[in-house]
């Protein structure tokens, strides 16, 4: 079976160099798109939609204050260096899932953070990934790992870098793809979180 690093690089060599940022595909009933800050904007509220429902179950359990406070980071990601935003969309064109990210600087890490992190991720560039969110009947299909591929596969930097509820099914996903763990936060709001990176491939 192939591994998520290897569809990586399966997937960037087989989209090659590109300068746009907008990147089509349809699987079955399900359409794809990766976009850059400018595109993603007006989808500001059916994101919001999609994470008030995907994080009102356990172990998350969120409520409107968590809803109103991703509303808000989510105008800051979108000015963020490196930001691009992969969805899938439904034959009705309803938002069915959705990953986004942006570039962490070197020097720059997850807060906040807990101990020292390790010192050669750091020191580099690093893309961060707030959110990954998949609508519950839309689970068990891959969507998820297709839109994590799409957004990931013509990154520059050398890792990818993620925060993890370790008690979410998501963590295991993670592992299975393999993500490492190196360190954790401690927001407030929501329990201590795991951090996670993925060594991209280069080149």
């Amino acid at each position: 079976m192939e591994t998520f690093g290897q569809m990586l690089r399966r997937s960037r060599r087989e989209r090659g160099p590109s300068s746009n940022p907008v990147v089509v595909s349809d699987i079955g009933d399900i359409g794809y798109e990766l976009l850059d800050a400018d595109q993603a904007r007006p989808l500001t509220d059916a994101l919001r939609e999609l994470y008030a429902e995907v994080y009102a179950e356990p172990p998350y359990e969120e409520g409107p204050e968590h809803v109103a406070r991703f509303r808000r980071w989510f105008d800051d990601h979108l000015r963020e260096p490196g930001f691009r935003l992969a969805r899938a969309t439904d034959a009705d064109g309803e938002l069915v899932g959705a990953v986004y990210g942006h570039t962490m600087p070197a020097g720059e890490w997850m807060q906040p953070q807990v101990g020292e992190p390790p010192a050669h991720i750091l020191g580099v560039p690093k893309f961060a990934i707030p959110e990954w969110m998949v609508r519950r009947p839309y689970r068990g299909r891959g969507i998820g790992r297709h839109l994590l591929t799409m957004l990931l596969a013509d990154r520059p930097e050398p890792y990818a870098i993620l925060a993890s509820n370790p008690a979410a099914p998501a963590r295991r996903i993670y592992a299975r793809m393999g993500w490492q763990k190196v360190g954790r936060i401690r927001p407030k709001l929501i329990p201590p979180m795991d951090v996670l990176v993925l060594p991209l491939p280069v080149g």
